[in-house]
């Protein structure tokens, strides 16, 4: 009978600890051994022995089979097959080193297997863009993930249905903490500190979910909702997604983490009950907010998902950007032209809330076809809650088409109106020849020489 090899798992040991939020401290005292081994397991200078690896299951609730499986002729075969791109041509190595890569070294074999494919990537895409398509999908992962989510409307029924019912337990068992405490699991408030620069952890081993205790209200219910989901929704998620064909495994982690958050969101603000708000406040988000103990972005998103027959709610568009421009955050719909690439139009006032933290701001729009839609916006801020820690500020816009403004308490008042303002999707794709705040000129347009006549427009350009 061949002799096992010792099991050398440093690297995945590494992770599983990174993953549980726990110091080589707290996995030792778990596991009743020194930091000290431990250090010496994460780099590979002891092998893990059964008995520790028996260990590891009964304490990190594990299924043991797959934490034992050897990563070294997964790592060797990887390391194979990325060695017979054209690159690596002249460097000669041996199977036997690339074996003894895996074997003594898979830390370096995954980070070379990381940057290989990171390079492959990005060499799709600018083969795609070359060639005048749109690449290789699965280089654009969030574009994929946003797709998903606008070809369902962002509405997900069973989920809602589901989150729905667990809302109603959640109630009847007196609130989110004490309804997880009825299975086993504890809700605790520790200091930022203690959390290891975590917001949120859960503790596997003792069946606790940890939150920095300088969350507010608002984040620490959404962070209870958001565990909840991941667990209690865990079926109906997967469900979504194995019908889906993803062109990489993180478009598919983006669309679960979003599926995640819509169950959170469903949980914290249940259909019916906050549909029925919605009318009867006149979609004032602020107002809703205090209803349902959420934050300002958190209701806003909401408003995106009613689609249920026969208590669908008004079809709105969805949009988070920072300051410099960058959409952090986009939910098609309304029928909106967002821009695929390159930045807004600046005519649009969701670049203007910065100047006026925390005040919410109203804007019609009309396109350059003639579409007119209703917007409104305000900042949001998350981060921050304790000295030294920075904050971030973010703007949040959610919009309509003009036929349903009416329903919102925003614009009733729709006799005084102003008149819309005129924007494009993006400055490349806009032909409005007056404007004055265009970045650059539209494609396919010439420029026209202002040698000698110079318009208040930064560019002049033929007609056709």
């Amino acid at each position: 009978m061949a002799e096992s090899r010792p099991l050398y798992l440093g690297p995945r040991i590494k992770r599983l600890r990174r993953e549980l939020g726990l110091t080589q401290a707290a996995m030792a005292d778990d596991l009743g051994i020194s930091p000290s081994y431990i250090a010496l397991i994460e780099r590979n200078q002891r092998p893990l022995t059964a008995d520790l690896l028996l260990r590891l299951a009964r304490s990190y609730k594990l299924d043991m089979s797959e934490l034992a499986a050897d990563e070294r002729d997964d790592y060797a075969r990887r390391l194979a097959a990325m060695l017979k791109d054209p690159i690596f041509a002249e460097i000669d190595l041996t199977t036997l080193e690339v074996a003894d890569i895996a074997t003594s070294f898979p830390g370096v074999a995954e980070a070379l297997l990381r940057l290989h494919a990171a390079y492959a990537r990005e060499q799709h895409a600018l083969a795609g863009l070359r060639e005048g398509g749109g690449g290789d999908p699965a280089a654009d992962a969030v574009g994929e993930a946003r797709r998903f989510i606008a070809r369902t409307h962002n509405h997900f029924a069973a989920l809602d249905a589901r989150a729905e019912a667990l809302a109603d337990d959640i109630a009847r068992a007196g609130g989110q903490a004490d309804w997880l405490a009825q299975r086993g699991v504890r809700v605790r408030l520790l200091p930022g500190d203690v959390m290891m620069g975590a917001l949120v952890r859960y503790d596997r081993h003792a069946e606790q979910l940890l939150l920095d205790d300088t969350l507010s209200a608002s984040a620490r219910q959404w962070q209870i909702a958001l565990h909840i989901a991941y667990t209690a929704l865990r079926s109906e998620i997967a469900d979504v997604v194995r019908g889906e064909s993803f062109a990489s495994e993180t478009a598919a982690r983006l669309v679960w983490r979003a599926l995640a958050g819509y169950g959170a969101a469903a949980i914290v603000m249940p259909y019916d009950r906050f549909a029925r708000a919605v009318v009867a406040r006149g979609h004032d988000i602020e107002a809703l907010a205090g209803l349902f103990g959420a934050s300002f972005e958190q209701v806003a998103h909401r408003l995106t998902t009613l689609g249920r027959p026969g208590q669908a709610g008004v079809p709105f568009f969805f949009i988070r950007v920072d300051a410099a421009g960058n959409v952090s955050k986009r939910l098609d719909g309304a029928g909106f032209p967002f821009a695929a690439h390159g930045g807004g139009c600046p005519l649009w006032n969701v670049h203007q809330t910065f100047r006026r933290p925390g005040e919410v701001m109203t804007q019609w729009l009309e396109l350059p076809d003639g579409q007119r839609f209703f917007s409104v916006m305000r900042t949001v801020s998350s981060g921050g809650g304790a000295y030294g820690r920075p904050g971030l500020l973010r703007a949040v816009a959610l919009g309509c088409a003009a036929e349903h403004a009416p329903r919102l308490i925003y614009a009733q008042d729709g006799a005084n109106a102003p008149p819309p303002t005129p924007i494009g999707m993006t400055c490349r794709l806009c032909n409005r020849a007056a404007c004055t705040a265009r970045a650059e000129p539209p494609l396919g347009r010439e420029i026209l020489p202002d040698d000698y006549r110079r318009s208040p427009a930064p560019f002049a350009f033929a007609e056709t």
